[in-house]
This record gives structure tokens, C-alpha cells and sequence, in this order.
């Protein structure tokens, strides 16, 4: 079987969008999954919907450690590959296969460290982007400006502008939007932080300061999707439908919502709203942010962890479940949209987006893993929530109050090894609680408490939460009560008794 290129999809008449040749405006650093089922894409769609004319010059930033890898793939198949986003959109089950042919090349931040810098030569190159995973965007004092590259990526973004600069330094408009995928808090501003202080820890003079805020706009973004990523088991079926071998296959679920946090004369530049994309320019992101760390990722926390010891094993045959599908869906309407200021609709559209994600049918995401580190994800995603309601109302949210009580039953281990807390469920099933240690040795500290007994133990946890949360009216009361319930009745029935 031919390898995918150009030629092969001209001999098989593939009538999709096709870009063989543009300039390269985009250089991305990351050649994973997700930007590549993600960022790729919406660029891809630009080049089609709204004639952006552009190419994506990917960086693999990390040294190669095997023979064949991701890059090598990609350049062999001309940067082509193909896309499958797949779920519920609209009611409708989807699978839609998209060739990507934005990218033109990809080369490595160490081997091709040269070919890389040299592309801050070129005049058409405008945006940057980035996913070097949660701990890639901080600031490393041990790397150096003559390092050949830089071992982190501020590092060699602090490089790539310097050469920027020596190249473009007195021309207007030459500077880059950078924009950060990274899944931490204002990624674009701690980039840009970084950025400073690599310039100043290597005195690259105040002029190359002034120019790198004066003339680069760093933007902080929010990205959602699911990426399945190379479809192993299914690989084989899908490149003989194809009739063409795919390397880099990838696949993620239809919804995609891409925020990105900038000036509003970027609507012009990046014009998605033109090509009809799920992409927001706005002058603020975080309120996004707030509504899918307290809708989808609060639905996710608040949910599973009773639905585990229920029975259930997966997020899809959960949302088969009246009881705790409605158990969901009371917490997400009646408790987590009255405390956020995005308009009532949008959330409520937001919110039967989450639903239809719950149910793809494509993706076996297991309650398990998203069951670790429950402690700060109930933190987080949940206990804002829960004092907004609060603030508001004068009165505890039922489901929300109910999830919290569901989460200290989840952690009732008895043994503790190095994976993690022992446990068994209501059916006999043995499973293992994965936390912080400490959040572990407390749970087994108190395995032999009465149920009121540790709910009290936890409310009062400031380790845990910040605070005392037997400080909030009435909670650690309405806990204890739940949590000595779930111990006569099961976790499906008090999920129940909250409907």
C-alpha cells in the first residue's frame, strides 16, 4: 500500500481541500496529538473558509529518541495527514475524516537547531504556537543563550525572537502573536514573563526588551477538545478503506472551542469567525474558562466518583443511566449555571454540549482515571461552585453537596501501597485511589472513623481545601448526613434521593 502524499490523493481523485503550496506563517512548537488534531485543524479550515493562505512549520522540541517517530512520518507524507473527529453532534452521531494539509514540514529543535532559527528570517512568518504540556512553560535559570537550543521552550522562544530581532528589529509589524495551548493559568502572560526574565538573566540589551512587548502580542488562550490520538487498534481497517498507509493518523471528538485572549484588531488577522470556527477572540478568556472548569470539568468530578460505586465504569454508559444522568444534569442547570455571568444560553448550550460529549460513542473514557487526584480536582473545579451557590442563595447545593460526601466514600481505603490507596466497591470490585501521599495517609488514618466522624475530619481539612469548610453554613452537617446514608442505602440510591 502506497504511503499517503499528494500524488496518491491525485491518483485516487480525493476530492477534500487541498493546500500543496503557501508560505509558512505558523511555527509550532509541539507535534502531539493534540495540536495537531486541534490548532492544525482550525488552520487548516482557515486556509479553506477565509483564504489565510498560510503553512505550519512544526517543531518537535524535544531531543528524538527513536529511529521513526512522529516527524520523520510527517515529512515523508509531505506533511499530510488525516484527521478523524469523531461523537454526537446535534443529536446526530459523527465521524468525519478530514485530510490536514496545512503543515509543510516538521523539524527538530536539536538536530535541525539551525534550520529552526532560521526561520525567524522569514518576513511572512507571523504566529507561534505552543503545547509543551503543563510543565513546559517555566522559567529555567539553567539554560544559557548559547545553549544550541535552549533545553526549555521560554528558552527557545527567548532565542528564535533574539534572532527575530537582529533580522526585523527596525521594521514595524515584523513581531509575532504567540499563542499558548499549555493547560495552566494565563499561559500566555507567565510565557511572556519567562521570556523577560531569559533576556535579562542573559543581558540581551533593553531594546530587544522593548521590542519583544512592544511588537509581540502574547496571548493567553483556552483550548477544548478530546484527542484519542493514533487509532492503534483500528489503524489497519482505516488505511484500507483509505486506500493509502497513514502514519500519523489521529482522532478527537467534533466539539472543539478554541479562546484566545487578545486585541480585537487580531478578528482581522485570524479572521475564524469569517470561516465559521468555534474560535473567540475576546479581551478576556477567563469567564470560558470558568465555564468549562465548572461545567464540564465540575460535571466530570461531581459525578463519577458516586457512578463508580454505583456500579458504572465508563463516563458513556453513565449518561444511559436516568438516575445519575439527572443527578448530572440537576448539578450542571440548577446549581453550576446560576453562579457564572456568561448569558444563561450560551451556558445552557454549553452545558448540552457536555452531555453529548458524556455519550460518544467513540470514546471508552473510564471513571477510574478520571477519578485521580479528586482532592484538588474537588478543590477546584467543584468548591467555587459550591460557595457561589451559597453567596447567592443563602442555602447548599443538593447535588454538589451530595458530590463531596460521594468523594470522601470513593476514598474509604483500607490499604496503602506505592500505587496508591486500596479500596473496595459496594459489587466486590477492589480498585486503587490515586492522590497526593499525604491525602492518602489521612484517608487510612481515619479508615476505622464512623462515617459523621470523618466527614467531620475532612470538612475541617484546611490542608485539603484552603480553609474550614465546616465554616460554611450547614455543610459538614448535610455531609456527615449523606455519608451515613451511602453506608445503609449506596451510592445510587442518595444520587437518587437527590432528584
Amino acid at each position: 500500500m502506497k504511503r499517503l502524499s499528494y500524488e496518491v490523493l491525485k491518483e485516487q481523485n480525493y476530492d477534500g481541500y487541498l493546500l500543496k503550496d503557501a508560505p509558512e506563517k505558523v511555527l509550532q512548537f509541539g507535534e502531539g496529538n493534540f495540536l495537531r488534531a486541534f490548532v492544525d485543524y482550525f488552520f487548516d479550515n482557515l486556509n479553506e473558509k477565509a483564504d489565510f493562505n498560510g503553512k505550519v512549520t512544526v517543531v518537535q522540541p524535544l531531543p528524538k529518541h527513536t529511529p521513526t517517530s512522529v516527524p520523520e512520518f510527517l515529512n515523508e507524507q509531505e506533511g499530510l495527514y488525516t484527521l478523524y473527529l469523531r461523537g454526537f453532534e446535534n443529536g446526530q452521531e459523527v465521524n468525519a475524516k478530514r485530510v490536514i494539509s496545512c503543515v509543510s514540514r516538521c523539524i527538530n529543535a536539536y538536530s535541525d537547531y539551525e534550520e529552526l532559527m532560521k526561520c525567524a528570517d522569514n518576513p511572512e512568518l507571523r504566529y507561534i504556537t505552543s503545547n509543551t504540556t503543563e510543565a513546559g512553560i517555566v522559567y529555567d535559570p539553567a539554560c544559557q543563550f548559547t545553549d544550541a537550543p535552549a533545553s526549555s521552550y521560554p528558552g527557545k522562544l527567548t532565542q528564535f525572537l533574539y534572532r527575530r530581532f537582529e533580522r526585523f528589529g527596525n521594521e514595524k509589524g515584523k513581531g509575532f502573536i504567540i499563542l499558548a495551548c499549555e493547560l495552566i493559568d494565563d499561559n500566555g502572560k507567565v510565557l511572556k514573563d519567562c521570556v523577560i526574565r531569559h533576556a535579562r538573566q542573559w543581558n540581551l540589551s533593553e531594546e530587544f526588551i522593548q521590542w519583544v512587548e512592544a511588537e509581540n502580542v502574547f496571548c493567553s488562550t483556552l483550548v477544548d477538545r478530546i484527542v484519542t490520538g493514533y487509532p492503534r487498534t483500528e489503524a489497519d481497517a482505516i488505511n484500507e478503506a483509505n486506500g493509502y498507509e497513514d502514519k500519523v493518523l489521529n482522532t478527537g471528538e467534533v466539539f472543539g472551542f478554541w479562546v484566545i485572549e487578545g486585541p480585537e484588531w487580531l478578528n482581522k488577522e485570524l479572521p475564524f469567525a469569517k470561516a465559521g470556527l468555534p474560535v473567540i477572540i475576546t479581551d478576556n478568556h477567563k469567564p470560558y474558562k470558568q465555564r468549562k472548569v465548572r461545567i464540564l470539568n465540575g460535571a466530570h468530578t461531581s459525578m463519577v466518583l458516586g457512578a463508580y460505586l454505583a456500579g458504572q465504569d465508563i463516563v458513556r454508559n453513565c449518561m444511559a443511566d436516568e438516575v445519575i444522568c439527572r443527578f448530572m444534569n440537576k448539578a450542571i442547570y440548577e446549581e453550576i449555571i446560576p453562579t457564572l455571568t456568561l448569558p444563561k444560553d450560551e451556558l445552557e448550550s454549553f452545558a448540552f454540549s457536555v452531555t453529548e460529549r458524556f455519550k460518544n460513542p467513540f470514546i471508552d473514557h473510564a471513571l477510574l482515571s478520571i477519578s485521580l487526584n479528586s482532592t484538588s480536582k474537588w478543590k477546584a473545579r467543584v468548591l467555587p461552585t459550591v460557595k457561589d451557590y451559597i453567596k447567592n442563595t443563602g442555602m447548599l447545593p443538593t447535588c454538589l453537596t451530595t458530590s463531596f460526601a460521594l468523594y470522601i466514600a470513593f476514598y474509604r481505603g483500607n490499604e496503602l501501597t506505592d500505587a496508591g490507596l486500596k479500596a473496595v466497591r459496594p459489587n466486590g470490585d477492589s480498585y486503587t485511589i490515586s492522590d497526593d501521599r499525604s491525602v492518602l495517609e489521612f484517608y487510612l488514618a481515619h479508615k476505622d472513623d464512623s462515617a459523621r466522624d470523618l466527614a467531620y475530619a475532612v470538612c475541617q481539612n484546611t490542608d485539603f481545601w484552603g480553609e474550614d469548610l465546616s465554616a460554611l453554613p450547614g455543610f459538614s452537617d448535610m455531609v456527615a448526613g449523606v455519608l451515613e446514608r451511602i453506608e445503609t442505602k449506596g451510592t445510587y440510591e442518595v444520587m437518587k434521593d437527590c432528584l
